[in-house]
């Protein structure tokens, strides 16, 4: 049985047994907060439990690196729509040390792409057409200036008013210990 599979079987009898019960909630943050976090699945558990978040009181958005990338990219879309949309009034972007993005070099990254069948002549037609993967794959050195950036891009955004306060931390993902890189107060 293929993994889908399975996720289809288990979801049937979470339905089934309405487990889901527990987990209802609003769509609107009850702490009132959206938390921008990188992907990693260390994470997945660890940090809404590091941060006293239950379901239902926080908006999570996901990113490599949870790195902002483009001022006006789906991930500041979704930030400034938690913020309209859904009543989020603090805005905290969590880095962590570790991280798969502070090793991406975009060499290996494209070696990897040209190994599961894309052609190498695609990859030059895409810079060719201006894609600079160095940019577009950016790495970093420093999980905390990483974070500062991220906070910098948010902050400074002309779509989010003044009033909304953006934090900076960085997590172990081994203890889930919380160091602030900037205070958004």
């Amino acid at each position: 049985m293929n993994l889908l599979d399975n996720i289809l079987e288990f979801n049937q009898q979470f339905v089934e047994r309405e487990d889901y019960k527990k987990y209802q909630t609003s769509k609107f943050p009850d702490k009132k907060m959206v938390i921008l976090s990188c992907m990693d699945t260390r994470l997945v558990e660890l940090l809404p439990h590091a941060m006293n978040m239950r379901n239902g009181d926080v908006k999570i958005v996901k990113s490599a690196g949870a790195l902002v990338s483009h001022p006006f990219g789906s991930i500041m879309r979704s930030i400034l729509v938690a913020v309209y949309e859904l009543n989020a009034d603090e805005i905290c972007v969590i880095g962590h040390h570790d991280c798969g993005m502070s090793k991406l070099k975009s060499e290996s990254f494209l070696d990897k792409a040209v190994k599961r069948g894309i052609s190498k002549e695609r990859i030059q037609t895409l810079e060719y057409s201006g894609v600079d993967f160095k940019q577009w794959l950016k790495s970093f050195d420093s999980v905390e200036d990483s974070v500062k950036d991220s906070v910098q891009v948010i902050k400074n955004h002309p779509l989010l008013p003044n009033d909304v306060p953006v934090h900076g931390l960085v997590i172990d993902p081994g203890t889930g210990k919380l160091d602030v890189v900037i205070n958004g107060y």
